[in-house]
């Protein structure tokens, strides 16, 4: 009965002669790993990924490429919504109706800015309102209504009585 072989040597150890660097794949660089050749998929598309330019520009777009930015962990966004009263006015079917008042906007989660110039009578329920915001719509006789905000001293009353 012949005796089956349990372990084969590695080419490695076999193969460690005189010009003996390929162990048989022709050229050296031909199998080391996958190392010259980048990985598999999107793998390698860093400095050296020059011939995966076209495909990758194809697929992904331009945008792939160079740095995209970052914001620290502690930086929030301010991510309120603004409005000029310039486009309020351009607008004003879209924002608001007209009543007996004038035009009644509702823009609760706008703070609302002053640029640009308005002729009609403006009432605004907003977030909040730039100065000369306030100053341009009460010359035009309308009104911003905000939301009242209790001072941290007053809370601080109300909770002490």
């Amino acid at each position: 009965m012949a005796m089956k072989k349990t372990h084969k040597r590695r080419k490695v150890s076999r193969m460690h002669g005189r010009k003996m660097g390929t162990h048989g794949w022709g050229a050296r660089k031909k199998h080391k790993k996958s190392g010259h050749r980048g990985g598999t998929g999107m793998a390698g598309t860093g400095k050296r990924g020059d011939q995966k330019t076209t495909l990758i520009t194809k697929l992904y777009g331009h945008d792939y490429f160079g740095k995209q930015g970052i914001t620290s962990r502690k930086t929030k966004r301010d991510t309120k919504q603004r409005i000029n009263i310039q486009q309020i006015e351009k607008n004003l079917d879209k924002y608001g109706k007209k009543t007996a008042r004038g035009w009644e906007i509702n823009l609760e989660n706008y703070k609302i800015l002053g640029e640009g110039e308005i002729k009609e009578k403006l009432i605004i329920k907003a977030l909040e309102a730039s100065e000369s915001a306030l100053k341009k719509i009460k010359k035009a006789r309308g009104e911003i209504i905000l939301p009242e905000k209790k001072n941290s001293k007053e809370v601080k009353d109300e909770e002490e009585e």
